[in-house]
């Protein structure tokens, strides 16, 4: 029995890579998982079976240490949510969306700041600000110049990342400058609409140079985070966390409360007032969901 991971699932095959021997093998699966209703994705960690024709058979699937539902990845340690300051312009909104699922999965989280040769590096950071604040590390990039592409190659190497974020933000584009080779196909940014065209079919782990593992994941601007739970949600936003039990009330929701440490925090400074907003915004659309399904 060998083991390995999916690097990508193609056609009803899965390809699987084998550390030991370092190669790649094309896999069927088992028939009795599939009765099971045990997926295979890519990151999953499996365990296979030689054919005599140097195929595989996916035998079992190891227990996952997370998942993503879209993209659809298995057992990732990094995200790297990236995001163009112009052509499409950065929306905190969005921003902020891929930053509490991140969160609520536990991932270590990388923020890529890219086409910076628009704004000019100056401008992005001052309107990153608060993000770098709060202590998320912020990578300034532009392919075109070259800028920020080393930092990025680093904070991949020896784990298994994924990039997620709008289409049009340069994704593929930065991978390629990361590799050169990977040969990923990237999409053009509409001149009337200025977003981007989707270009990523699927999900595929790719093999670094440093010994890192990257997938290019398709691009989305629609996130649905009502799988968070409505009392959950302040505990997503990192500012929030040396204020939380200061409030008078508990539990506080930190929206109508008297005496609230949070919006205390906001007009102190110490939070930001834009991001506080967009937290009632998703606290908001989180409840609605709630209510509906108490209504059932």
């Amino acid at each position: 029995m060998k083991e390995g991971r999916i690097l990508k699932a193609l056609g009803g095959f899965f390809f699987v890579h084998c550390p030991q021997e370092d190669k790649v093998y094309r896999c069927g699966i088992r028939g009795r998982l599939k009765q099971a209703g045990i997926d295979v994705i890519s990151g999953d960690l499996v365990e296979f079976t030689l054919l005599e024709d140097g195929s595989g058979i996916v035998e079992s699937r190891k227990q996952r240490d997370n998942y993503i539902f879209r993209p659809p990845i298995a057992n990732v340690e990094r995200v790297i949510i990236t995001s163009a300051i112009k052509e499409p312009d950065l929306h905190p909104k969005l921003l902020d969306r891929l930053l509490i699922l991140a969160e609520n999965a536990g991932l270590d989280i990388i923020i890529c700041i890219n086409k910076v040769d628009i704004s000019g590096l100056e401008e992005a950071k001052n309107i990153l600000s608060d993000y770098e604040r709060v202590g998320y590390k912020v990578i300034y990039t532009s392919v075109k110049e070259e800028i920020g592409i080393n930092q990025l190659r680093d904070v991949l190497q020896d784990k298994v990342s994924f990039f997620a974020g709008p289409s049009g933000a340069g994704k593929s584009s930065l991978l390629n400058a990361i590799q050169p080779g990977l040969q990923l196909k990237m999409g053009e940014v509409s001149c009337k609409i200025k977003r981007g065209r989707h270009t990523t079919r699927h999900v595929e782990l790719l093999a670094l140079d440093n010994g890192g593992w990257v997938a290019d994941t398709p691009g989305f601007s629609v996130l649905d985070i009502t799988s968070i739970e409505s009392n959950e949600l302040q505990y997503l936003f990192p500012e929030m966390d040396d204020y939380l039990d200061g409030c008078k009330f508990i539990p506080c929701s930190h929206s109508h409360e008297p005496k609230c440490a949070i919006k205390e925090g906001v007009k102190g400074g110490g939070i930001s007032e834009s991001r506080y907003q967009n937290y009632l915004e998703f606290l908001e659309e989180i409840k609605k969901k709630e209510e509906k399904s108490w209504r059932r």
